[in-house]
């Protein structure tokens, strides 16, 4: 509904009027104005005897002030009806702004003091209504005129607060729903933006240092052979390496696109099967001059390719598992595959050429336990590159992966090794 159809505050003085409160308060006016013109036609009506003349000079002119005051009822309901309560005891014409004063004061302020208007003016209308016998009239019916007078304005007063009352109730409820709407909307970007973050890192950060590895073996094995240290290298070789980051650049391009499909539509339930973003399948095409690990159809999918990956690059990776791995749901098999992902980047950044050991536990209806370590020195003979990129975040990436999936995630070193282990539910 357009707001200039609704109604005005409750509480009057609060906000602007509206366009249907300027209709409503012209046409109260007009109600006025028309019982002071009739008001001041037959005054004092038939069967009245006891008005005197200075009443009847001042009547029209207390009657016109009492309805010119109506434009002041919103902002004082309660001065307004006490203002117009000596009007009514002088002057007839001021009957019908004493009535809109009255309805005033039932719309905008409690019932008690509605009422207690109500009464204030019913005594001193009774004093004409007692004492008056038109013709034709039996003095209840004039009693009976004068309390409608009265009680049909405070009864549609007390109507029309009610229904102000519940416009403004729904108004209150609107707002504090907008409100809530927007911290909804702000805490959804927010998880967006984290997860968006997450998957980029554990996408990027893999394939990168990949790259970083094998450019970094080519740079050092030019090096040598330009200072005559080492034997240069063959054309077999040069592409051979050449080959390996391509394909590596390829494949971070497409697991960024994947990641970046998954996140572009509605999400999932964490238990459907298509919760599990992109990871790299045993059977790509892009993998195939990549050496095959050993065949472990139980472990998360992507696992062994990412053994095998890691093996090319020059990094010893041996990898034992137990229990059902098959078992779990999807989303845990994922966050385990990023596990062991973030795992085998750190260690490649960190400690290049160390042997890493890869231990999976698996217990039904119990969880999973993943536990990756590696020597926090680097492997023999192996240099360490410079500028490898980093962003610091992998393992807050995990730990808020794993919180997501209700598991926890623990690392530092112990005895010399590295140690990471996750624990994630059944």
């Amino acid at each position: 509904m357009a707001p200039w159809l609704l109604p005005g505050e409750p509480s009057p003085g609060t906000a602007r009027r509206t366009a249907r409160d300027w209709v409503a308060d012209t046409t109260v006016f007009a109600f006025a104005a028309w019982m002071w013109f009739t008001g001041n036609q037959d005054f004092p009506p038939p069967g009245v005897d006891f008005v005197p003349p200075w009443m009847v000079v001042v009547n029209p002119w207390i009657g016109a002030l009492a309805c010119l005051a109506l434009w002041w009822r919103r902002r004082a309901p309660v001065a307004l009806a006490l203002a117009l309560a000596p009007c009514l005891v002088v002057a007839a014409s001021s009957l019908g702004a004493a009535t809109v004063a009255l309805l005033t004061v039932a719309t905008h302020r409690h019932w008690s003091r509605a009422c207690a208007f109500t009464a204030l003016y019913l005594l001193i209308a009774s004093y004409y209504a007692l004492f008056a016998e038109p013709p034709g009239m039996s003095r209840m019916a004039v009693v009976g005129w004068t309390a409608m007078y009265f009680l049909v304005p405070l009864t549609l007063g007390l109507v029309v607060r009610a229904n102000r009352l519940t416009m403004d109730s729904i108004r209150r409820e609107a707002r504090v729903r907008e409100r809530e709407h927007l911290v909804r909307l702000a805490e959804t970007r927010r998880a967006e933006r984290e997860q968006l973050a997450r998957e980029m890192h554990d996408v990027l950060a893999h394939r990168i240092s990949l790259l970083s590895v094998h450019a970094g073996a080519l740079a050092y094995r030019t090096a040598r052979a330009g200072d005559g240290q080492a034997p240069p290298l063959e054309t077999a070789e040069v592409d051979e390496a050449v080959q390996v980051i391509q394909t590596n650049a390829r494949l971070a391009l497409d697991e960024l696109g994947e990641v970046l499909s998954i996140l572009r539509t509605d999400p999932p339930r964490p238990d459907s099967p298509g919760t599990a973003p992109a990871v790299p399948r045993g059977d790509d095409a892009h993998h195939s001059d990549l050496p095959r690990p050993e065949q472990a159809p139980s472990r998360p999918s992507g696992l062994d390719r990412l053994v095998a990956e890691a093996r090319a690059a020059g990094q010893p990776v041996h990898v034992t598992s137990s229990g059902p791995l098959d078992g779990l749901r999807p989303s845990a098999q994922r966050t385990a595959y990023r596990v062991v992902q973030e795992a085998l980047t750190n260690a490649r950044k960190h400690a290049p050429g160390a042997a890493v050991t890869v231990r999976l536990d698996a217990t039904e209806g119990t969880g999973l336990r993943v536990r990756v370590s590696n020597p926090v020195t680097p492997g023999p003979a192996t240099p360490r590159p410079d500028g490898e990129p980093g962003s610091g975040y992998g393992l807050v990436g995990l730990a808020e992966r794993l919180h997501l999936e209700n598991g926890t995630l623990e690392h530092g070193i112990s005895g010399g090794q590295f140690v990471l282990t996750a624990h994630l539910p059944w």
